[in-house]
C-alpha cells in the first residue's frame, strides 16, 4: 500500500497517516508518495522509513554527502538549497501566524562548510556522528556542513589514539583549532600538529597542549573563545543578526546581555552603550567575556557569574534595553516574571527554537508587542531556524 507525504514535520520529517495514525518518515517531501517499514510505534504516532518510492518529488536531488541520510548530521540534504529556505519559511510563517505575519527569512551566504565547530563521537578508534534518534555510529572522513579547516584535521584525530569517547573540533577565522577530547585513552601526540593549526587540545578539561581558547572575528570586533564557551556556530549569519541588534537598539542605552556567553552580542552593541551588563553562568564564558571586553576597548562593561533568574534582579541600574539569547529550552518562569517587572523599553530576544520562542512571546505580550521579527538560517540542511525577534513596551 502506497502512502503521501503531505507536509514535513518540525523535524523536517515528512508527514503521512497509516491506519489513522500520524506517522513521521524522515528523507521525504511533500506530495511523495511511497511505500514504507513501520520502525518505530508509540501512543500517539509513529516513526517509518522509504521502502520505496512511487512518485518523487521533482525538488527532491541526489545528495551531495555520500553518509546522508544514515548520518545525523543533517536532514534535508535531499533538496535544494533553495527549497529548504522555502520549506522553512512555510515552517516559521505556520508557528507565529497570529502573533506576526510574514516574517522575513535570511539565507545562509555560505550553505555549505559554515559549521565552525562539530563534535564527533568516537567508538572502537572510529570517529562519526550518531545516526538519527539512535546511538549507532556511522564513521565519516569529512563534514560537508564543517569548514574546511576541521575537515582536515579528522584524518589526523584517528592517529592520536581516541579509543573511544567524544572530540568537539572548533575552528576560527584564521582557520586554526582547537580541540577538546572527552576520553579515558592515552592520547599519542607525536604528529606535527602545527601542519594542522592546531593552537590546544584540552582532554578532560585539562589543558594537554597549546592553549585552551582562542581568538576569532565577527564585524570587526575580536573575541576569545574557550574550549567550552558557547559561541554561535555560522560566522556568516551571525555576523548579520549582530548587525540587526545593533540597528534595533537606541543610543546611550542602558543594556543588559542575559546568556551573554563570551559577551559577543553585548560587545558587538556597545557603540550603542551607556552601560554594558552581561550575565553567564558558565565560569570560563565570563573570563572570556571580561577580557573581550578589554581587548575591544569596552570600558563600560561589567559581567555577572551565575543563573539568569537569580542574578537578573541584582543589576543595580534602571535598564532600558534587554537582549535575551537562552538555550533551547526558552525563559524560565522567573525570568520572564522579571522581565515583566523591570518593563525596559526594548527587549531584543534571539532564540534557535521557533516554539519555545512563541510559547515565551505569548506570556511576554501582556506588556510587549512586535516591533519586527525575522527568521535567519543559521543552520543549513537540518531543520533548526534562528530567529530574532524586537520587542517594544506597550
Amino acid at each position: 500500500m502506497s502512502y503521501k507525504i503531505s507536509k514535513l514535520d518540525n523535524f523536517g520529517r515528512g508527514i503521512t497517516y497509516v491506519n489513522d495514525k500520524i506517522t513521521f518518515i524522515p528523507n521525504t517531501l511533500p506530495d511523495e508518495e511511497i511505500t514504507l517499514n513501520i520502525t518505530e510505534e508509540k501512543s500517539q504516532y509513529q516513526v517509518g522509513e522509504v521502502n520505496t518510492f512511487i512518485k518523487e518529488s521533482p525538488l527532491r536531488i541526489k545528495p551531495l554527502c555520500p553518509y546522508y541520510p544514515k548520518c545525523g548530521g543533517c536532514e534535508l540534504m535531499h533538496t535544494s538549497y533553495a527549497n529548504t529556505i522555502a520549506l522553512k519559511k512555510t515552517k516559521v510563517n505556520e508557528i507565529f501566524e497570529n502573533l506576526y505575519p510574514d516574517i522575513e527569512f535570511a539565507a545562509s551566504p555560505e550553505p555549505l562548510h559554515y559549521r565552525n565547530k562539530i563534535t564527533l563521537k568516537v567508538q572502537n578508534n572510529q570517529l562519526g556522528y550518531y545516526s538519527g534518534r539512535t546511538h549507532k555510529l556511522i564513521p565519516i572522513q569529512e563534514c560537508f556542513l564543517a569548514h574546511p579547516a576541521i575537515n582536515k584535521v579528522i584524518p589526523l584525530l584517528n592517529k592520536l589514539n581516541i579509543g573511544n569517547g567524544e572530540v568537539t573540533i572548533r575552528c576560527n577565522y584564521n582557520a586554526e583549532i582547537l580541540l577538546s577530547i572527552a576520553s579515558n585513552n592515552h592520547l599519542n601526540l607525536k604528529e606535527d600538529l602545527t601542519t594542522y593549526k592546531i593552537v590546544g587540545i584540552v582532554q578532560n578539561d585539562q589543558v594537554i597542549y597549546g592553549e585552551d581558547h582562542f581568538i576569532d572575528i565577527i564585524n570587526h570586533h575580536l573575541y576569545e573563545i574557550s574550549y567550552n564557551s558557547f559561541f554561535q556556530i555560522n560566522p556568516y549569519i551571525t555576523s548579520i543578526i549582530f548587525k540587526d541588534i545593533s540597528n534595533s537598539i537606541p543610543d546611550n542605552s542602558k543594556i543588559l546581555d542575559l546568556y551573554c556567553g563570551v559577551g559577543s552580542i553585548g560587545i558587538a552593541c556597545s557603540p550603542k552603550a551607556q552601560q554594558l551588563y552581561g550575565v553567564e553562568i558558565i565560569p570560563n564564558a565570563i573570563l572570556n567575556a571580561l577580557k573581550n571586553a578589554q581587548i575591544n576597548h569596552v570600558a563600560n562593561a561589567s559581567y555577572h557569574l551565575g543563573e539568569v533568574a537569580n542574578i537578573i534582579n541584582k543589576i543595580p541600574e534602571d535598564i532600558d534595553t534587554v537582549i535575551v539569547d537562552p538555550p533551547r529550552k526558552g525563559l524560565d518562569q522567573l525570568t520572564i516574571k522579571t522581565i515583566l517587572e523591570m518593563h525596559p523599553s526594548t527587549l531584543i530576544y534571539m532564540s534557535c527554537d521557533p516554539q519555545t520562542l512563541k510559547r515565551d512571546l505569548l506570556k511576554l505580550q501582556e506588556k510587549y508587542q512586535i516591533q519586527s521579527m525575522k527568521a535567519y538560517d543559521m543552520f543549513p540542511y537540518t531543520y533548526h531556524i534562528e530567529c530574532l525577534c524586537i520587542l517594544n513596551l506597550k
